[in-house]
């Protein structure tokens, strides 16, 4: 597993780390300390972008109306299951 972001810090990193993930986050230039990263997933990270931008179509989903998260969950895989037939 994988996560994609656009800045990083040390606490992310290794809050990532403690979860058995990979940080595909590039490194920022003037960092003292280069690390490496994943550059063939970093490069594919708009398939998830723009995963998320069809979800947030959803009325429901993108203003978040219920309070329980299960049940924003479900609508959230009933939305990505509708996009996945369509």
């Amino acid at each position: 597993m994988g996560l994609i972001a656009y800045h990083t810090s040390d606490a992310l990193l290794l809050c990532i780390a403690e979860k058995q993930a990979n940080a595909v986050i590039p490194p920022k230039a003037n960092r003292k300390v280069i690390r490496t990263f994943d550059r063939h997933h970093y490069c594919n990270r708009y398939v998830i972008e723009r995963f998320f931008a069809r979800i947030k179509r959803f009325r429901r989903v993108a203003t978040r109306y219920d309070k329980l998260s299960s049940r924003f969950m479900s609508f959230v895989l009933l939305a990505a299951s509708m996009l996945w037939l369509k």
